[in-house]
């Protein structure tokens, strides 16, 4: 059964009780990485192997989300950005244990290519926080792997 979680604003990335940032560069443009965050939802599960479904709601507003393991989310885009910034809020969850949820892709020129940031910022009750604390070096896989495969589609002649 989907949870609702409590609503954040942007402003939660510098104040949630637990932020997890990972980083990592691509040889794809800024613009490019953008358009493959915002405007292809459909194609996440392409590049981002932990989602198996994305799908934009509210005409582009808001986010449905499956993942690996029966993970369900219902998402607001809070911040749309073209090649700068890409987040959103997490509204229901049918994971256990959450309260709030704020993902923020930042983009930065880097070279020729781009430098993507994902800060993953949560509140939730103790046993929530230190699963989180303990998957960190997990996430941080799933976040490097994704940006490869999403540097690779890039690259390919049909994106």
């Amino acid at each position: 059964m989907p949870r609702r979680l409590r609503s954040v604003g942007l402003d939660f990335i510098d104040s949630a009780p637990l932020r997890l940032v990972f980083s990592a560069e691509v040889s794809a443009p800024v613009d490019a990485v953008y358009r493959a965050l915002a405007d292809d939802v459909p194609g996440w599960p392409d590049w981002f192997t932990a989602v198996t479904a994305a799908r934009p709601t509210e005409d582009g507003a808001g986010r449905e989300i499956r993942l690996k393991g029966g993970g369900a989310l219902r998402e607001t885009i809070v911040a749309a950005e073209p090649g700068e910034r890409y987040a959103y809020r997490v509204d229901e969850a049918n994971a256990p244990g959450v309260h709030a949820l704020l993902e923020e892709w930042r983009l930065t020129p880097a070279g020729t290519g781009t430098r993507v940031r994902w800060t993953f910022a949560a509140d939730g009750s103790a046993p929530f926080r230190l699963a989180l604390r303990l998957g960190r070096p997990g996430l941080g896989r799933a976040f490097r792997s994704a940006v490869r495969n999403l540097d690779g589609r890039l690259a390919g002649p049909a994106f």
